[in-house]
């Protein structure tokens, strides 16, 4: 019998050069932006037909791998509920169910009563009926408890549309409105701001102002944002006292106020927006508590009264550390808490006030492990005696504990449970500090399952990496991970520059006209990690999304023959193209991250790394390439650009496989059960590459 021979689709060419600074950009795919195009579509569903019969032979191993991953969640689960306005707020999930339910409890005392009757907020599995897609973007109570603002997403577009749920009733209201973002009540539980998106760029860029009952059509414009680099966002003290108006950039923001109980008035500025300057509010006892980066990179806190917010009058509280980056500052009634960057690591410290608003002795909450994630978790009141964190390991799942303050002792509230016979001293993680291409050093977790690995260079090892926008890679517990390290594989993450490891200063080391050094840190911790036994050199597998995609396609081109397979989510690969349209969501406001090719000094840097425009013929590892057509921050037809123009120049057989799906966004699939096969799919393609089945 003679088996049928599987051919990947072969995409047309149609040359459509850009020529700008004396330089012309080749691109024989850009028929591919054509969404609503029968050929465009045609060919993505060859590619998936493609895959889809590529990995047919893997169909029992992603079976069983699914089966591993569901065996070690606890379906039906319930988190810590958390206190606001006399109600405990909580979500469950339910065997068999895609999506949480959000409820909530009358709070009879300061501790939680479970006998008391639940009401449910929002059933998103409801919201999910009939819709391949389903996302909930913001949710909002009103002060008075009795309405529910929330935005919901059915395409994976991220464009999300505006409902208002009346809770006695559990109807929704007929005020709607389309391409929402953020919303926040005023103290009339009357009044709701919220923000819109423009149709093209998906820019945030007006405000509104809405009364129950008032048809949205009729909504005052509060603020429109004019600068293409800006964002709006809009919110509320912790206090419940103002409404805060935010316009920020990647590097510079503004922020403007307004007393939550007069929702008529007009927002003020706080302190006019200065170039390469952040700063962020809160309120507390008449004064402006802000975190801000004016005199140095590492951020300081100041204050100034509410109604003379301008620099001259701000008072610093809490100084610059050159050494610890201030990575979050949280205020309460009689506290504050600061979290900074040490070493990579956050470190929690709790800081009473004295009578006169000055600053007590600052108390650190410890952590027991050598890498690790620890954050503020959800501390909506503002008079509390504990402060919430959540804390979480490569080892250790995900917990959350209050801190007393008084005491200055953490109580353990929940951990998750991890069914299916985990065992956390079964597995180690390290930290490491490899050296890069210049000198510097770049942090690197590990975990591994201490029985199958013994540092003699021969494990498969896996590698992952990110690197952009200023976000440090979480070090966090992950049940489906079980299912790699169980097999043999040293997992490490690596924290290159362009991250916020170690804050601003990393993350400006790695962006702009430095963006090489992303890429080369990435080069060096792999091959490190080879050199030092944590893994074989032919058994080298990495993985990155968005912008830790663009990392992937440069690293591939730069250094082909040092990985082995590659998983690559979503990635920001044809960067040239999409730097140069403006009208492409994101665009103008990322050149403050990547640099604006309009200029000849950028645009020839970019192009010296963008891994669509650097593609060559060499021998190139396995790779699984993976995208949505629904997608609004990269779009498809990048990594599908991508993956057909690399079909024509590779030298060797290894699979290159897309897959897109059909109904979603950025984030892959909404549904959590749709989300864990997704997973078995790549860990699947990755195992079979690495000769473990």
């Amino acid at each position: 019998m003679t088996e049928s021979i599987i051919t990947p689709p072969t995409a047309r060419q149609e040359p459509t050069p850009t020529t700008l600074h004396g330089h012309t950009l080749e691109d024989n795919y850009r028929w591919m932006r054509d969404k609503d195009s029968p050929e465009v579509l045609a060919h993505l569903q060859a590619e998936n037909q493609y895959t889809l019969s590529v990995m047919a032979p893997t169909t029992e191993l992603q079976a069983r791998l699914y089966a591993e991953m569901l065996s070690h969640i606890k379906e039906t689960d319930e988190s810590v509920p958390y206190r606001h306005r006399g109600w405990f707020y909580y979500t469950r999930t339910v065997e068999g169910s895609q999506y949480p339910i959000h409820c909530r409890k009358l709070a009879t005392s300061t501790t939680f009563d479970a006998t008391q009757p639940e009401e449910i907020l929002l059933d998103v599995n409801k919201l999910a009926e009939g819709q391949p897609f389903m996302s909930l973007g913001g949710m909002s109570v009103s002060p008075d408890g009795m309405k529910l603002a929330y935005s919901t997403d059915n395409t994976g577009f991220r464009q999300y549309t505006l409902h208002i749920r009346d809770l006695k009733t559990g109807t929704d209201l007929p005020d709607t409105a389309e391409r929402v973002g953020s919303l926040v009540w005023a103290a009339d539980s009357h009044t709701l701001f919220y923000t819109t998106e423009d149709e093209v760029t998906k820019r945030q860029d007006k405000l509104y102002r809405h009364r129950l009952g008032d048809p949205t059509e009729d909504d005052a414009l509060i603020y429109e944002e004019k600068d293409e680099r800006f964002n709006l966002g809009v919110g509320k003290t912790r206090d419940g006292k103002y409404l805060l108006m935010e316009s920020g950039s990647h590097t510079t923001n503004e922020c403007s106020y307004l007393s939550a109980d007069t929702p008529g008035g007009v927002f003020l500025v706080i302190a006019p927006r200065v170039d390469e300057q952040e700063y962020y509010v809160d309120h507390r006892n008449g004064l402006f508590y802000i975190r801000t980066n004016d005199t140095g990179k590492n951020f300081r806190v100041v204050t100034t009264p509410v109604d003379d917010g301008d620099r001259e009058s701000w008072t610093e509280l809490i100084p610059e550390d050159k050494n610890a980056p201030l990575e979050d500052f949280d205020v309460f009634d009689s506290f504050c808490v600061s979290s900074r960057r040490e070493l990579g690591l956050t470190a929690i410290e709790v800081i009473r006030f004295t009578p006169d608003s000055n600053l007590g002795n600052a108390e650190k909450i410890s952590f027991p492990e050598p890498a690790y994630t620890a954050q503020s978790h959800i501390n909506r009141e503002f008079v509390t005696d504990a402060f919430r964190y959540s804390y979480q390991s490569l080892v250790s799942p995900a917990s959350v504990y209050d801190y007393d303050v008084a005491s200055g002792k953490s109580t353990l509230l929940k951990q998750q449970e991890v069914p299916g016979g985990f065992d956390s001293t079964r597995y180690a993680s390290e930290r490491l500090w490899i050296e890069a291409k210049d000198g510097v050093k770049v942090p690197v977790s590990l975990v591994y399952r201490r029985d199958a690995f013994n540092r003699d260079g021969t494990s498969p090892l896996y590698i992952y990496g990110y690197g952009s926008y200023g976000y440090p890679l979480p070090i966090g517990f992950s049940p489906s991970r079980l299912s790699l390290l169980d097999r043999g594989v040293v997992m490490a993450y690596a924290h290159i520059r362009g991250g916020g490891e170690m804050g601003d200063p990393w993350h400006d080391a790695g962006k702009m006209m430095v963006k090489q050094n992303t890429f080369t840190d990435f080069i060096a911790v792999t091959e490190q990690l080879v050199a030092q036994g944590y893994g074989a050199k032919d058994r080298v597998a990495i993985e990155g999304g968005s912008a830790g995609g663009l990392l992937m396609g440069a690293v591939v081109n730069q250094r082909p023959d040092l990985f082995h397979v590659v998983l690559s989510h979503v990635p920001f690969v044809d960067v040239m193209n999409t730097m140069l349209d403006a009208s492409l969501p994101l665009t103008v406001a990322e050149y403050e991250e990547w640099g604006n090719p309009n200029e000849p000094e950028a645009f020839a840097y970019m192009s010296s790394y963008s891994p669509y425009d650097n593609l060559k013929a060499a021998a190139y590892p396995a790779m699984l390439v993976k995208t949505s057509l629904n997608d609004s921050q990269v779009m498809y037809w990048e990594p599908a650009k991508y993956v057909a123009r690399l079909r024509t120049l590779k030298t060797n057989d290894t699979p290159l496989l897309l897959h897109i799906n059909m109904d979603a966004g950025h984030g892959g699939a909404s549904g959590r059960y749709d989300y864990l096969k997704e997973i078995a799919f790549d860990y699947a393609f990755l195992l079979t590459q690495l000769g473990i089945t």
